[in-house]
């Protein structure tokens, strides 16, 4: 792994991430992905120079859209982004992820049970 990677794998290993589960250099059909959260369908990349020129763009591009076949949505970071802006890195991965939504406890004059309509009160 590149340090970048190790970096990112420090963030995201031992469900510490939200609570998910990642793992690392797992393959899956005929590649070997980063970092992959089977849970969210999530799969993330951490690039290198080699994969904005050349064959590696092309190469990408047909990788991705193999994993998306399968179900599978792929965030991909350049190197120095992760190793530069980890917190932004984490902050668009939070974002990215499609979490159930945590609905807050009701409190003192919220939700149900206040005497509003949702008490069975009707607008007479």
């Amino acid at each position: 792994m590149t340090e970048a990677e190790w970096r990112l794998w420090y963030q995201l290993r031992g469900h510490h991430f939200e609570g998910l589960g990642f793992r690392r250099q797992s393959p899956m059909g005929p590649y070997v992905l980063d970092f992959v959260c089977h849970e969210q369908r999530m799969v993330i990349e951490v690039d290198g120079g080699q994969h904005g020129t050349g064959a590696g763009r092309p190469r990408d591009v047909r990788r991705d859209a193999w994993l998306a076949e399968q179900g599978y949505r792929v965030l991909r970071f350049w190197n120095a982004d992760v190793i530069d802006n980890i917190e932004g890195v984490l902050r668009t991965i939070a974002d990215s992820l499609m979490l159930p939504p945590t609905l807050p406890s009701p409190t003192r004059g919220e939700g149900f049970g206040d005497g509003g309509p949702e008490a069975g009160e009707t607008d007479r």
